[in-house]
């Protein structure tokens, strides 16, 4: 009789010394590890071996947990964005909507690559469900229809996205001079008249005047 034939790596069980004291706690160690390598190491230099690594383990235990990288990405982005809380918010509705989004600001930038991480993925998991479904409420019960409630959630994710992308790329980014030197007064007067504006790394600052726009443009179509 031919023996059984062995599954390969990442089919196969974990064995017992390596697969931790329950699935679900298993999951949110691998999650917290490959969080810490991300702020040593950055997203690039990021995988399941080197989270195996960390570990101690064996590289299909790590992807019998969170099955591939892509779903470790996804876990990850999660748990960012579980760090901004969703208690103790103000009793104006649209100060709970600028609190929130500060908190999720917040916490893309308490990691290296955070923004980066989040805007790669679709977690459509329970705490990146939980702050949508918080900052929905909240603009719902400003008095905005369902459409621009959902439009306006997703313009305020964007904007915190994307200027905090910029922000943690910055550091990276040597001093360049180019655009100072690509925009003439001539060839391009508006931009030239803008220019010291356009260079700003005030990212604070930026972040609320575009939260309140958002929150304005929202206003006005409320009834």
């Amino acid at each position: 009789m031919k023996p059984a034939r062995q599954r390969c790596d990442h089919q196969r069980a974990p064995e017992t010394e390596d697969a931790g004291p329950g699935p679900r706690r298993a999951v949110e160690n691998v999650i917290r590890t490959a969080l810490e390598l991300l702020g040593e190491k950055g997203l690039d230099a990021l995988s399941t071996r080197a989270v195996a690594d960390r570990l101690g383990v064996r590289m299909n235990t790590v992807l019998w947990h969170v099955k591939t990288k892509a779903r470790m990405l996804e876990l990850m982005a999660d748990a960012v964005v579980g760090e901004a809380s969703l208690d103790g918010l103000p009793a104006d509705r649209n100060e709970g909507v600028r609190e929130l989004a500060r908190r999720y600001r917040r916490a893309l930038l308490a990691h290296r690559d955070g923004a980066v991480l989040v805007v790669g993925t679709f977690a459509a998991e329970p705490h990146t469900l939980g702050f949508a479904d918080a900052l929905l409420t909240a603009l719902l019960d400003s008095g905005l229809d369902d459409r621009d409630a959902a439009w306006t959630t997703w313009t305020i994710i964007y904007l915190a996205l994307g200027l905090t992308q910029e922000e943690q790329a910055a550091p990276q980014r040597p001093p360049n001079d180019s655009l100072v030197h690509a925009i003439s007064r001539t060839a391009y007067p508006a931009l030239h008249r803008v220019l010291h504006h356009l260079d700003t790394r005030s990212f604070d600052e930026r972040f609320e005047f575009g939260l309140s726009a958002i929150i304005a443009r929202a206003g006005d179509s409320t009834p």
